[in-house]
């Protein structure tokens, strides 16, 4: 199910979706999630929203990464992954857009449950 979640402390909702996946999925508040994020950009020399950026935060806080199966390239969403993982805590990658999903539900500024996730990161820490 679709939540609208928004804890960009402006109010904005374009391009900081990164930023407010990770502090989604963590419980931090956006201004803490977003100086870790820019940490981990300016020591590997890449942009705070670079999938490398964000995909070392997440492993170093305990997910893990993993595909979503090839077999259906356009047909499996957001909506489907929730359907199918009401449990944990996990965040998505379409390739041009992050989310974070938390028991079956998915957090964010619009409804992005038709968007068709590539990627996907489980929690097995904390971050």
């Amino acid at each position: 199910m679709y939540i609208f979640a928004n804890p960009n402390p402006a109010g904005l909702k374009i391009g900081d979706c990164v930023v407010r996946a990770i502090a989604i999925s963590s419980g931090m508040d956006w201004d803490t999630a977003y100086n870790i994020l820019v940490d981990y950009g300016f020591n590997m020399k890449e942009m705070p929203n670079a999938n490398s950026v964000w995909g070392q935060l997440l492993i170093d806080s305990g997910f893990t990464r993993h595909v979503i199966p090839d077999t259906c390239p356009a047909c499996y969403t957001v909506r489907e992954f929730c359907r199918d993982h009401p449990k944990g805590t996990y965040v998505l990658g379409t390739g041009s857009h992050v989310v974070a999903v938390i028991d079956g539900n998915y957090y964010d500024t619009w409804d992005s449950g038709d968007e068709v996730p590539l990627i996907y990161w489980r929690e097995y820490g904390t971050l």
